[in-house]
């Protein structure tokens, strides 16, 4: 596996792909262009959001342990996705976060995206869920610290979530309906999505409820036993 040594250069891949990089080329790039060469954006969000991984640790041992466990949890997110009504997709990847770090909450967040959609249907709209899951992962990462000791805090980031990915693939709904965005339609689409925004939020709320407390001790003591 490829370590980067420099923590300079750790460090700007870890700002720069996730909030600069990544968002550019799915939020610019042109309609036309979206809507022919989505798989090739797709495969461009993987490697990158599997860089920005790479980017978080400088040790090869470690590094291959992390994967295991992203790969546990990228996984099991993609066979909850198919579940009716409740979708445990972002909790799992919120709960990566936590546990494994920011990069890894990126990661599993958008290749649960990518992956599951071989079997829900790829489009245009895969390079919006991996950008928003990603990101859901990466700040549930940074805010780790807070999100462990307070049960009410990630029971809430749980909710917000399920609002902001529904906020997040509605600017994408907006813009291929109407072929531009405005603020008249971006709200007339979030209006429209109210019932499944609610119901998306809530299946976040209790799937954490549920299994926040055993997925988050198993994971636990993994990481304090290889040190990840």
């Amino acid at each position: 596996m490829i370590v980067i040594r420099s923590a300079r250069i750790r460090k700007l891949l870890g700002v720069a792909l996730p909030f600069a990089v990544m968002p550019s080329i799915v939020l610019l790039l042109p309609l036309g262009l979206q809507a022919q060469y989505y798989a090739f954006v797709s495969f461009c969000l993987v490697l990158m959001a599997l860089l920005l991984f790479i980017s978080g640790f400088d040790k090869r041992e470690l590094g291959t342990r992390r994967l295991i466990l992203v790969s546990v949890m990228t996984a099991l997110s993609v066979l909850g996705r198919l579940l009716p009504l409740i979708k445990p997709i972002t909790a799992l990847t919120i709960l990566s976060a936590i546990y494994l770090g920011r990069e890894a909450g990126f990661l599993v967040g958008a290749l649960s995206a990518v992956l599951s959609n071989f079997v829900m249907g790829q489009g245009p709209w895969t390079p919006f869920q991996m950008l928003a899951w990603g990101l859901i992962g990466l700040f549930a990462g940074i805010f780790a610290k807070p999100l462990k000791r307070s049960r009410v805090l990630l029971y809430s980031y749980g909710l917000f979530s399920g609002i902001a990915y529904s906020m997040l693939l509605d600017i994408w709904t907006t813009v291929w309906t109407y072929k531009e965005f405005t603020f008249t339609e971006y709200g007339a689409a979030l209006m429209t999505a109210v019932p499944y925004t609610v119901l998306y939020a809530i299946s976040n709320l209790i799937f954490l409820m549920v299994f926040a407390r055993t997925i988050g001790d198993k994971m636990e003591r993994i990481r304090k036993k290889y040190g990840l």
